[in-house]
């Protein structure tokens, strides 16, 4: 069974640039992603310096663990986005990247981006948090 997943702008609150600020799911399964780096298979940093480049790693990690849980960008109903950054314009840039990527879909539920001083790795510069339904069963 597929997880019925609603997604809500109530008026009352601020028009967003495309997530929703409730996302309501109606299944018993989630996966809950670790946050996604910008590690290459063999875990080395990919992309020193550049935000564009770690954040399409982080984009292709978390589609590949998406994969593996048996879900798709389309399941995510929760993503903290983290950037280390406290320029706007690097967290907008950030946001249209992951807007323009095959991840984008993820974006449409319950969606935080957050700048920050440091993240786990030296040199990273974006990770991705997500929580995706799963179909009951298997």
């Amino acid at each position: 069974m597929t997880p019925r997943v609603t997604r809500l702008n109530p008026a009352a609150l601020h028009a967003t640039p495309g997530y929703h600020h409730i996302t309501v799911v109606e299944a018993g399964r989630t996966a809950h992603l670790a946050g996604q780096c910008p590690l290459d298979p063999e875990g080395n940093l990919v992309g020193p310096g550049s935000l564009s480049t770690q954040t399409d790693q982080v984009v292709a990690n978390a589609l590949t663990a998406l994969a593996a849980a048996g879900a798709g960008p389309q399941d995510v109903v929760r993503a903290v986005i983290y950037v280390r950054s406290d320029e706007r314009a690097d967290l907008s840039a950030t946001w249209a990247r992951l807007l323009a990527s095959p991840l984008a879909p993820a974006f449409t539920g319950a969606a935080t981006l957050l700048g920050v001083a440091q993240l786990g790795f030296a040199g990273q510069l974006v990770e991705i948090d997500l929580t995706a339904a799963l179909p009951d069963g298997g």
